[in-house]
C-alpha cells in the first residue's frame, strides 16, 4: 500500500509541476487588446492553470481536479515543506481509522499541524472529504490541508496551497514573492472569472495565506465551493476537487 502511494503521489507531483511549468508561459491564456477576454470554458483542451496579470489578466483556471481515485488518491510519502521542496513534512499517513465527523477531521488535521508549528482553524466538509485551514499561532492564514474520510491520511491541498504558497508549498522556502494584488482586487479578479464561468456565483471575502488568497463562493448567499486568486499574478484557480458544499465548522 505504501508503494501504491509513492507512486501516486510522484505521478501527482510531476502533473502539478507540468501544469505549473506552462501557466508560467501563460499557455492558456486568454487576452484581447484590452487585457482580458473570457477564458475558455471547463472541460475544454486549453482549461487548465494560467498566469493572469494583477490588474488585467483573468488569471489561471483549474483542472477537473488531481488525484487518481479520488480526493486524496494523489497523497503519498512526500517531504514538502517550509525550507525547500524537501523541506519538512508534506502528508500524514492515515491511521486506518473513517473520520466521519468534523471535529475528527479537525484532531486528525492538528496532528499533522504541530509538525509546522500551526493550528487547525476552519473545516469544511464536502462529499469528497474534509477541507481544514491551517493558521499561525498568531491567527493568519499558513496553508490548506484535506482530510481523506477513509483513513484520515492528511496532506497540504493540491492546487494553489501546493504551487503558490510561499512558505508552505512545493515552491517554499525562497522568501514571500511581492504581494501586487489587494485583498480588494482579489475579490474582482475572482468575481469576473464567476461571471464568466459560474454565473450566478459570488465571491465572498478573502482569506490570506502566504502568495495567494482564497475565497468562498456562494450561490444566494449560501457557500457552494471556494477559488484561490494569486497574490502575485491576479490568477484564478478553482478547486474543483471537493465535490458538493455539505458544512463549515470554525475555530
Amino acid at each position: 500500500m505504501r508503494r501504491l502511494f509513492t507512486r501516486r503521489f510522484a505521478l501527482l507531483a510531476l502533473l502539478t509541476v507540468v501544469l505549473a511549468g506552462l501557466a508560467t508561459v501563460g499557455t492558456w491564456a486568454v487576452a484581447d487588446a484590452a487585457g482580458w477576454s473570457p477564458a475558455p470554458r471547463p472541460g475544454t483542451a486549453r482549461y487548465g492553470p494560467a498566469t493572469g496579470d494583477g490588474d488585467d489578466g483573468p488569471g489561471g483556471y483549474g483542472p477537473g481536479g488531481y488525484g487518481p481515485g479520488g480526493m486524496m488518491g494523489g497523497f503519498g510519502p512526500g517531504g514538502y515543506g517550509p525550507g525547500g521542496m524537501m523541506g519538512g513534512g508534506y502528508w500524514l499517513s492515515g491511521d486506518g481509522r473513517r473520520v466521519g465527523s468534523m471535529e475528527a477531521a479537525r484532531q486528525r488535521a492538528q496532528q499533522f499541524a504541530d509538525r509546522l508549528g500551526l493550528r487547525a482553524g476552519e473545516v469544511m466538509q464536502f462529499s469528497n472529504g474534509f477541507y481544514v485551514e491551517l493558521n499561525t499561532p498568531g491567527g493568519s492564514g499558513a496553508t490548506e490541508v484535506l482530510v481523506d474520510p477513509s483513513n484520515g491520511a492528511v496532506g497540504v491541498e493540491y492546487g494553489p496551497a501546493m504551487m503558490w504558497n510561499t512558505r508552505y508549498g512545493m515552491h517554499g522556502g525562497g522568501g514571500d514573492a511581492p504581494v501586487k494584488v489587494s485583498a480588494e482586487r482579489a475579490v474582482t479578479l475572482a468575481q469576473r472569472w464567476l461571471d464568466d464561468q459560474r454565473p450566478g456565483m459570488s465571491a465572498a471575502e478573502p482569506e490570506p495565506f502566504p502568495g495567494y488568497y482564497t475565497l468562498h463562493t456562494l450561490r444566494d448567499g449560501k457557500i457552494v465551493g471556494m477559488l484561490s486568486v494569486n497574490a502575485t499574478t491576479g490568477a484564478v484557480w478553482y478547486h474543483t476537487w471537493h465535490g458538493a458544499y455539505q458544512a463549515m465548522s470554525d475555530e
